[in-house]
C-alpha cells in the first residue's frame, strides 16, 4: 500500500503533475538544438530550484531529462544534425527516411518505439534495481576496457561497404579524443604547444561540424533542386508495423537498460551497440541499413530512452551515477539533504518510487508531444535550400559555441565540417569518427586502470579476464564481434544465403 501512495503522488498533486509535463515539452526541444544539452538544462535548473521543495524539484529535472533524450532524434531525422550524442544512430536512417519525403512517418516510430523503450527501462528500475545495481558494481576496469573494445568493433555495422574506410575513421575519433592534457598523468598529449589544446576537442564542437556543416556543404552542391514533398500521412504507426518491429525493440531496450545501468556509459553506447545488433539480428530488411531503414531507427531509438531508466539504477541503489545527468541529480539531491545510496531504498523509499512514478509520467508525455506538432516540424525539411542552409549554419555555430561559450570550438566545429565534407565526397563513413570520440577516453583510462591494477603485469590481466565469468563472456563477445566484421564470415553468410 505504501509503495501504491508513493507511486500516486506525482499524480495527484496537479503542480508536479504539471512540472513534469513542462519539463518533458521543454526537454524536447532543448534536445532538439544542438549543443543544447540536457547536461547543461538540468545544471543550469538546480540554480534555480534549489530553494524550492524536493519533490518539485525532481519533477521538473525528470521531466527535461526524458523529453530530451527523445528529442535529440528531431534534428537528426530532419538536418542530419544529431540534438544529442544518443541520436548519431538514429541519423544514419533517419534523415534517408526524410529525404524521401517520409519523415513523419520516421518521427512516428521514432516516438512510439522510444514510448516503448522508456517504459521497459522504468520497469526495470522499479522491478529489478537491486539485481541490476549489484551486476553493475561487479564490473571492473578490465570489463569496462572489454565493453569499450566491443563498442570500437561497432565500426563494421557504421562503415557501410567499406571496412578499411570505417577503420580509418574510427582511428581518427580515437586520436581526436586523445587530445588534451592527460587525467592520469598530467601530461600533455598532441598538445603541440597550443594551450587551447589542453583541455581537448569537444566532441560536441566535432559531432555538429561533422554532421551539420557538411551537411550543409554538401548541398550546396544541389542548392536549386527543389524541396522533397513530405508525406503528412501515416504519423502514427499502425499496430501491425509496430507489432512487427516490436520483437527487435524488446531486445534493444534490454541492451539499452543494461548499458544504462553500467557507470559512466550512457545512451550514445546504448544506442550504437543497439544499431549493430539490429544489423546483425535483421536479416532481410524492407530497406537496408543506411538507405532509410526502419529497424535503422527502431533499434538506436528505444535502446537510448530505455538507458534512462537504467542510468537511474546505479544512482539510486549504489549512489554512483549513470551517466553525466544523474551526476548532475545526485548533487540535487544531496542539496535537499538526501544521501543517494543503498540506504536510500530503506529510509527513503518514498523518494525511490517518486522517481519511478515521476519517469513514467514524463514517458506518457513525451509520447503526446511527440505526436502533436509533427506536421510544423516536417515542413522544416520542407523549406527552400536557399533559407535552410543558413538556418543549419546558424544553429550548428550556436551549438558550438553554446557548450563552453567559446569561439575555439567554433574554430573546430567549422574545421571539422570542411574535414568531413570532403570525407563524404570520397565515401569515408562519420560515425565511426565519432564512435572513436565517444570511446577513446573509456578505452584509455580502464586499460590502465586494468593493467595497474595488476603491477602492469599484462599475463596477470589476461588471467583475471579468464577466471571471472562476467570478463570472459565480454571477451567472448569480442572476440564473436571480431570474427563476423571478417570477409571470411560474410562469403559464409552469402553461400548459406
Amino acid at each position: 500500500m505504501d509503495i501504491l501512495s508513493n507511486l500516486l503522488i506525482p499524480i495527484v498533486n496537479l503542480d508536479l503533475l504539471m512540472l513534469i509535463a513542462v519539463g518533458t515539452f521543454a526537454g524536447i526541444y532543448v534536445g532538439a538544438i544542438p549543443g543544447l544539452s540536457v547536461t547543461m538544462a538540468v545544471s543550469i535548473l538546480i540554480s534555480f530550484t534549489f530553494s524550492w521543495e524536493v519533490y518539485p524539484a525532481l519533477a521538473l529535472m525528470i521531466g527535461i531529462y526524458m523529453g530530451g533524450v527523445y528529442g535529440g532524434s528531431r534534428t537528426a531525422i530532419l538536418l542530419n544534425i544529431p540534438g544529442a550524442p544518443s541520436a548519431i544512430a538514429t541519423a544514419l536512417d533517419g534523415f534517408p527516411m526524410a529525404q524521401q519525403g517520409r519523415a513523419g512517418e520516421a518521427i512516428g516510430i521514432v516516438t512510439v518505439v522510444s514510448f516503448i523503450g522508456g517504459f521497459i527501462g522504468i520497469f526495470a528500475l522499479g522491478a529489478f534495481a537491486p539485481l541490476l545495481s549489484d551486476f553493475a558494481i561487479g564490473f571492473q576496469p578490465r570489463d569496462f576496457m572489454l565493453l569499450a573494445i566491443m563498442g570500437i568493433l561497432l565500426v563494421g555495422s557504421l562503415s557501410g561497404d567499406s571496412l578499411v574506410k570505417g577503420i580509418f575513421a574510427g582511428a581518427l575519433g580515437i586520436g581526436v579524443g586523445a587530445v588534451g592534457m592527460d587525467p592520469l598523468t598530467i601530461q600533455d598529449r598532441f598538445v603541440f604547444g597550443i594551450s587551447e589544446l589542453r583541455g581537448g576537442i569537444s566532441f560536441v564542437a566535432v559531432m555538429i561540424g561533422l554532421f551539420g556543416v557538411s551537411e550543409a556543404l554538401i548541398q550546396l552542391h544541389s542548392i536549386h533542386t527543389p524541396a522533397v514533398r513530405q508525406k503528412i500521412t501515416g504519423i502514427i504507426p499502425s499496430w501491425s508495423k509496430v507489432r512487427r518491429h516490436l520483437p527487435l525493440g524488446l531486445q534493444t531496450s534490454t541492451i539499452g537498460t543494461v548499458v544504462g545501468a553500467l557507470p559512466g556509459t550512457g545512451g550514445d553506447i546504448a544506442a550504437l551497440m543497439a544499431y549493430d545488433h539490429a544489423k546483425r539480428v535483421t536479416r532481410n530488411p524492407e530497406t537496408p541499413f543506411g538507405k532509410g531503414a526502419i529497424e535503422g531507427l527502431v533499434a538506436p531509438e528505444s535502446a537510448n530512452n530505455a538507458a534512462v531508466g537504467g542510468a537511474f539504477i546505479p544512482m539510486l541503489t549504489l549512489g554512483i551515477p549513470g551517466d553525466a545527468v544523474t551526476a548532475i541529480m545526485i548533487g540535487a539531491l544531496f542539496i535537499h539533504g538526501l544521501n543517494p545510496g543503498p540506504m536510500l531504498m530503506i529510509e527513503q523509499p518514498d523518494m525511490f518510487w517518486f522517481i519511478v512514478s515521476s519517469l513514467a509520467l514524463a514517458n506518457v508525455f513525451m509520447l503526446i508531444f511527440g505526436l502533436t506538432g509533427i506536421r510544423l516540424f516536417v515542413r522544416i525539411v520542407e523549406l527552400p535550400r536557399t533559407v535552410l542552409l543558413p538556418v543549419i549554419m546558424v544553429l550548428s555555430i550556436v551549438g558550438a559555441y553554446a557548450v563552453n561559450n567559446s569561439l575555439t570550438d567554433v574554430y573546430w566545429m567549422l574545421g571539422f565540417g570542411v574535414l568531413g565534407y570532403f570525407m563524404r565526397l570520397y565515401g569515408y563513413p562519420l560515425a565511426p569518427i565519432i564512435l572513436g570520440v565517444i570511446l577513446s577516453r573509456l578505452l584509455d583510462d580502464n586499460w590502465r586502470r586494468a593493467i595497474i591494477s595488476e603491477r602492469e603485469d599484462f599475463g596477470a590481466m589476461m588471467m583475471g579476464i579468464f577466471t571471472s565469468p562476467l570478463s570472459l563472456c565480454l571477451f567472448l563477445a569480442v572476440v564473436m564481434i571480431l570474427v563476423t566484421n571478417t570477409p571470411w564470415w560474410a562469403r559464409r553468410r552469402a553461400r548459406k544465403a
